[in-house]
């Protein structure tokens, strides 16, 4: 499959066509219970805020962990090119960038990074500016 940045957002089916809907419904059922008999249902509607927050939990935890390996991956790749730590340009940009920044090949990635920093560049503007578009088929 060609990846670029018309389709580069992934969902995973699990998680964002059962898990999400099924929190979400479980959520509104225990509203509806608790707005029943409070006295008796108060602990439905606990658990309902638990799935919905751990469907939500879950996910931060998975993209924090993901942005983290981004980032390791950018700096050896710039180290690979230039032979410089990523340090300093790292430091003026935010890890969405650094995430946008992902998608360009190697021959991209230099002036793009730099045009990303002088230029106050958005992940979307970043995104759309590659031409040789490098696909991420393992984010989640």
């Amino acid at each position: 499959m060609h990846q670029d940045y018309e389709n580069h957002i992934r969902y995973y089916r699990l998680h964002h066509f059962i898990i999400i809907p099924l929190s979400f419904f479980l959520f509104l059922w225990t509203i509806e219970l608790t707005l029943e008999n409070p006295v008796d249902n108060w602990l439905y509607m606990l658990v309902g805020i638990l799935f919905i927050l751990i469907s939500f939990v879950t996910r931060i935890y998975a993209n924090k962990n993901q942005d983290r390996i981004i980032r390791l991956e950018m700096r050896l790749r710039f180290y690979q090119l230039t032979q410089v730590p990523f340090t300093e340009k790292e430091n003026l940009l935010s890890i969405n960038q650094i995430v946008a920044l992902r998608f360009a090949s190697d021959a991209e990635l230099l002036p793009l990074i730099d045009q990303a920093i002088n230029k106050n560049l958005s992940p979307k503007e970043i995104k759309r500016t590659i031409r040789d578009w490098q696909g991420d088929f393992m984010r989640v």
